[in-house]
């Protein structure tokens, strides 16, 4: 490759398109940079090219929820090294990596093995070009390119916190189709386990659109974000997320767009903690996981925990014994035995000797009101530390 010439085209112009234009025509193929937000913001195709799949991403100006899915570099044993992927309805393989700066992902470059040769090339020559490229893209950035004008946009500048207050971003949504929206529920979908490689016809957007119609699928840090209005049924969610592997956070309901960052905020804590602990697709709300994310806020703090409740989990460990989880169902149940049997799937027997071994060996008053709320806090967070976690909240299909 020429990096003469490429770096001059870095110094004397600003110009991403030149630039793409350049390191095309050195390798030979085809190209798209693209944003993190998923849109083409540079292109090169020559002019003897013909690709019905890489032509119409180019005319919709964004890649599909499908190439999406290919780019889920979190998986990968080195995300920094490019993916070779071969596409549906198209006879060329593409070469997928990312744009990085200072450790930031901030978009990735698409190029067409045309002609076949592109895993001959020196992966250091892709890493140099990447990073020329990385850094264009930046500069694109901070001299003031944007494309804030669409609604995507308007929302994730909302999310992003750049607006100075409600007054701002009222008068940049009136310019969109944002000013008749009333919202309802936010959803948000992960979509690391949807695989697909028809790269062509958007597919998963389309369902989308039809299950909840009127409402516009955005991207926003690699995930969907769908506003949902009351109108919608979130069980189509749920049987879109099984149909296409998808993992899914529906969050509380909002009346006023500008607290979208509200709701979002939780349903994020949700998705994090649930990508973590959930094996295959999903789909949870919000309101099924409040206690279990407060406790979590709160499990830092051991000196929250009664010492006595400390002792009892210790005990439980050492000797295989359940008092610390009879105690916690008990006074949940509000002193039922009968519950606390049901919950516990026990017997009434086997329940009240443990009740009264916590009352007599151990010396807790169950039956004291003021005794009741800090005995189970603290109950509740030593069961939290024994990753009991499916007592406070549903976690499906659970790793």
């Amino acid at each position: 490759m020429d990096w003469e010439k490429l770096l001059r085209e870095f110094f004397e112009s600003d110009s991403l398109d030149g630039l793409l234009k350049d390191a095309g025509a050195m390798l030979g193929c085809p190209m798209l940079v693209v944003d993190d937000a998923y849109h083409i913001v540079a292109s090169y195709v020559p002019e003897t090219f013909r690709d019905a799949v890489f032509q119409a991403a180019i005319e919709r100006g964004e890649i599909t929820y499908e190439a999406i899915s290919a780019l889920n570099w979190d998986l990968l044993p080195d995300p920094s090294a490019g993916v070779f992927q071969p596409v549906e309805d198209s006879p060329y393989v593409r070469r997928f990596s990312c744009l990085s700066s200072s450790g930031v992902r901030i978009g990735y470059l698409i190029c067409v093995d045309a002609d076949g040769t592109l895993a001959l090339k020196s992966p250091e020559d892709f890493k140099r070009l990447e990073g020329i490229l990385a850094k264009q893209l930046i500069c694109r950035r901070q001299s003031g390119w944007t494309s804030a004008t669409t609604a995507e946009e308007v929302l994730a500048h909302l999310l992003d916190g750049k607006f100075s207050g409600a007054g701002a971003f009222r008068a940049q949504a009136g310019s969109t189709s944002l000013f008749k929206y009333r919202p309802d529920r936010l959803a948000l979908i992960n979509l690391g386990l949807y695989h697909s490689s028809n790269f062509g016809d958007d597919i998963l957007k389309s369902e989308l659109s039809a299950a909840f119609p009127g409402c516009s699928p955005f991207l926003y840090r690699g995930e969907v974000l769908l506003l949902l209005n009351a109108s919608h049924d979130t069980a189509a969610l749920d049987d879109l997320s099984g149909r296409y592997s998808l993992r899914s956070v529906i969050s509380g309901r909002f009346t006023d767009l500008y607290l979208l960052p509200q709701v979002y905020a939780p349903a994020r804590e949700v998705m994090d903690y649930l990508l973590g602990r959930a094996a295959g697709a999903f789909c949870a709300h919000t309101s099924q996981f409040r206690c279990l994310m407060a406790l979590r806020r709160l499990s830092d703090r051991p000196d929250l925990i009664d010492p006595r409740i400390s002792a009892l989990g210790r005990y439980d460990a050492e000797h295989g014994t359940e008092l610390c989880l009879t105690m916690y169902t008990y006074l949940a149940c509000h002193h039922s035995v009968q519950l606390t049997c049901e919950r516990l799937f026990t017997h009434r027997n086997t329940v009240l000797y443990r009740i009264r071994r916590l009352r007599e060996d151990f010396g807790f008053g169950l039956d004291r009101p003021e005794e009741v709320l800090p005995l189970l806090l603290s109950s509740a967070l030593v069961l939290l530390a024994a990753h009991r976690d499916g007592l406070f909240a549903p976690i499906p299909g659970g790793k």
